[in-house]
């Protein structure tokens, strides 16, 4: 069956509102329109489903990974903070290549799973609700001021992003963690909107869509992937649980759960509290592994790198997908619906047309930068089908500051060249600096720092410098002074003497090429040398030294120039006994 047919068949049916997903401290958890988020509940079986429940456990009870209490010393579950605009720490980790740098928003104090002496998973998980950014540290000891840990991801809660392809995260996966937990607040309300998070004994080396990571040597079929998606089957009786269990079983027939990580099978992950009901969570051996089976959530996927799903049939794409732009540069979005009618609604970072803080968009999709960055620099531009309100697709926007010259230095004129090293902001490649009206060659190092070489211009006092960027936009000018076009030279007279002990012989340096003509003095390399190689005062008065211990000594005298010290001459000094 092709993939257009398996999607028109489900799209008949599957009819969810996927748009009011959990939300945290003000922040949705992932757009609406995510997998995680995305009603799987008439999703085509996956042809080795059998063999991967057997594989797993048929027979095998499920466990709630969570619950009130202490287990060994820590809390049941994995935690996770709320913070506003917190402290950010620097992180070091044993797979530094797949891991966020960093900072981490994450409190050193913030709680570790399974508690503070854990030598397990100890994650350590904190949302900024400020910014809707998720910070998850696997494996995180807390240090005076850093965290050092195995690995570590940093995730927009409003971005369908996924990590690069093969990168782990704090989950073998390579998923982010938050997404799939159970937590009292939403059983409370009666309906978890999300898939759940959970883990098996032995995976395949192989990882499935959304998953990024896999963790195993095994390659047969009849083995789970990493992202596999299973659900409770439709035709299984979930009457005689608890209530509260009862909600968490029919997300698992709706949503399904997700297989994150290696670990035991079938156990369910959740946030631990203090007013979970252990007893009735212990109701979940009693549901089988045979209770289950694996869907094809692939049908529903955009595109391999990101995590938005196909809703109801409807799909929305933004065009561009992602856009560097400068403050002051606006930006014109396109909308395409495929499967309703064409219609969107514009939002910026959940907004309807945005604001004054993250920028505002208009209804033909023009979006018009803030006029001072905000932070993060990093906003959502959002197109939302008004037939399907569940079906929307996003565009990511970075912001950069005005280009901005605030400092030139490493200033050198030398046989009809000039080289120096441009500070300033918002500078991206491409950016040329240009010294007295000319272009010079111009490297991009950061976006605050560029180096550039090129022709000098005739002796003048001073020579205008500044940048202009790829977009158009030239920085303000700053004039720099300009002493000479000649090539700084040290010359030491005398080149060579002869000195008795206790003596005293002055030394002339000339510096050329240069109004700065202070050098600094050396005996044998010392700055002002010392009682056995003799002394040198900043005047050029060089002693020799009181005593020797053989008949002559030869030392160097040398003047360095201040102005450049790759310029250096040298004086030989024999000094005899008697």
């Amino acid at each position: 069956m092709s993939r257009a047919v398996v999607i028109a068949l489900f799209a008949l049916v599957v009819c969810r509102d996927a748009a009011a997903q959990q939300v945290i401290g003000g922040c949705p958890v992932l757009p609406a329109n995510n997998i995680w988020n995305t009603p799987i509940d008439t999703l085509p079986v996956l042809a080795n489903s059998t063999a991967m429940v057997n594989t797993i456990g048929a027979a095998r009870g499920f466990h709630a990974d969570f619950g009130a209490g202490l287990w060994e010393g820590g809390p049941i579950g994995i935690p996770f903070i709320t913070v506003s605009n917190p402290p950010k720490f620097p992180a070091t980790f044993l797979y530094d290549d797949e891991s966020d740098p960093g900072p981490y928003g994450v409190p050193l104090n913030a709680p570790i799973e399974g508690g503070s002496n854990s030598n397990g998973d100890r994650h350590a998980i904190a949302i900024d609700t400020a910014t809707c950014t998720l910070y998850e540290l696997y494996r995180a000891f807390p240090q005076a001021s850093s965290w050092v840990g195995d690995s570590g991801a940093i995730y927009d809660l409003r971005s369908n992003a996924l990590r690069p392809s093969t990168w782990t995260s704090a989950d073998a996966a390579g998923l982010p963690i938050v997404p799939g937990l159970v937590t009292w607040e939403e059983v409370q309300s009666g309906e978890i909107r999300h898939a759940i998070r959970f883990t098996v004994p032995q995976t395949r080396r192989e990882f499935v869509w959304p998953a990024r990571h896999y963790a195993s040597n095994l390659v047969g079929t009849q083995y789970p992937r990493m992202g596999e998606r299973f659900r409770l089957k439709a035709s299984v009786n979930i009457s005689t649980y608890p209530a509260d269990v009862q909600v968490i079983l029919r997300a698992m027939k709706k949503y399904g759960i997700i297989l994150a990580d290696n670990g035991s099978a079938w156990y369910l992950s959740g946030k631990p509290d203090e007013r979970w009901n252990n007893n009735n969570l212990r109701s979940f051996s009693q549901l089988l592994g045979s209770n289950f089976e694996a869907v094809d959530a692939t049908v529903l996927r955009i595109d391999p790198n990101s995590g938005a799903a196909i809703q109801n049939g409807v799909n929305v794409t933004v065009t561009p997908s992602t856009a560097t732009l400068r403050i002051g540069h606006p930006q014109t979005f396109s909308a395409t619906v495929t499967g309703a009618a064409s219609g969107v609604q514009w939002d910026v970072n959940g907004t309807p047309g945005g604001d004054a803080i993250v920028g505002t968009i208009d209804s033909a999709g023009q979006y018009v930068p803030p006029s001072t960055l905000p932070n993060p620099a990093v906003v959502t531009v959002r197109a939302t089908s008004t037939a399907v309100p569940t079906a929307s697709g996003t565009a990511s926007v970075t912001l950069i500051p005005p280009v901005t010259l605030t400092s030139v230095n490493r200033l050198s004129i030398a046989n009809g060249v000039v080289s120096l090293t441009a500070n300033g902001a918002g500078f991206v490649p491409g950016s040329v600096v240009w010294f007295n009206s000319v272009a010079l060659n111009t490297t991009f190092v950061s976006a605050t720092r560029l180096t550039a070489t090129g022709n000098a211009p005739a002796p003048s006092p001073s020579a205008p410098v500044f940048v202009r960027v790829p977009d158009g936009d030239s920085s303000n000018v700053l004039t720099i002074a300009m002493v000479s076009t000649a090539e700084v030279s040290v010359t030491l007279s005398p080149t060579t003497a002869s000195l008795k002990i206790r003596k005293t012989r002055t030394f002339t340096a000339t510096v050329l090429g240069s109004s700065n003509t202070a050098v600094t003095w050396k005996v044998n390399g010392m700055s002002g040398g010392n009682a056995s190689v003799g002394t040198i005062s900043a005047a050029g008065l060089y002693s020799a030294p009181r005593t020797l211990s053989s008949a002559s000594k030869t030392v160097s005298v040398s003047a360095t120039s201040v102005a450049d010290p790759t310029k250096v001459a040298t004086a030989t000094v024999t000094i005899m006994r008697r």
